[in-house]
């Protein structure tokens, strides 16, 4: 079943995750699911395929197809340039595998902008592992790779780049959960408080809503 957005979607997948003693961070559990069951829940809404790029060590967390990364060791360009370059459509939405709270109504949004690069930028900055990449940004990104310029979040030269304002991005995370990653422990413990307190903030909502219905 296709989509209609023409969309592809890549997975990064990372490394050897030391830094959560081994465990693939798309395995872990957050609110019942795991990670890449929730991106994939996700992701289905909005891209007719969906692929992992992986180094030649790494496995997917779930069945997906997997293409191996052709800049292993660079860090997340080499990724992003990998998927690029070996999508099957024209633009290609590619996230992080440590990304558990993806927004179908934002991607939606960013599929529907005509630009080579469409990416969101938080007050921290902008977010390439969940921007939308046409194949113009393969060429200027595989130059960066070949001189050591390994900074996923500088832009790629000489594309029409679409961003997503701090303010547009409000519309669509209220909860401020949008980038919320899980690189370490810490993260994941975050993740898990965050994703309780959302639930028991909107149960709270929903039983004040009923009581003024009710009325005295």
């Amino acid at each position: 079943m296709t989509t209609g957005t023409g969309l592809s979607a890549a997975i990064l997948i990372g490394g050897r995750a030391s830094r959560m003693g081994g465990v693939r961070k798309g395995t872990l559990t957050i609110g019942g699911r795991t990670i890449v069951e929730r991106q994939l829940e996700v992701l289905r809404g909005v891209a007719d395929t969906i692929f992992a790029v992986a180094s030649s060590s790494t496995e997917p967390d779930a069945a997906l197809p997997v293409v191996r990364d052709r800049f292993p060791d660079h860090g997340a360009l080499g990724g992003i340039y990998t998927a690029i370059v070996s999508s099957p459509s024209d633009r290609t939405l590619i996230v992080a595998c440590d990304l558990p709270f993806l927004d179908a109504s934002l991607l939606t949004h960013m599929a529907g902008i005509d630009a080579d690069l469409v990416i969101p930028r938080t007050a921290r900055g902008y977010e390439p592992l969940c921007a939308v990449y046409g194949r113009a940004c393969a060429e200027p990104i595989r130059r960066r790779l070949e001189h050591g310029a390994l900074e996923a979040s500088v832009l790629p030269e000489g594309v029409k780049v679409a961003e997503i304002a701090p303010e547009a991005l409000a519309a669509y995370d209220a909860d401020g959960l949008l980038f919320v990653n899980v690189n370490t422990p810490h993260d994941y413990e975050r993740a898990r408080l965050l994703l309780e307190q959302q639930s028991l903030e909107r149960r709270f909502a929903r039983r004040d809503r009923i009581m003024d219905e009710l009325g005295p």
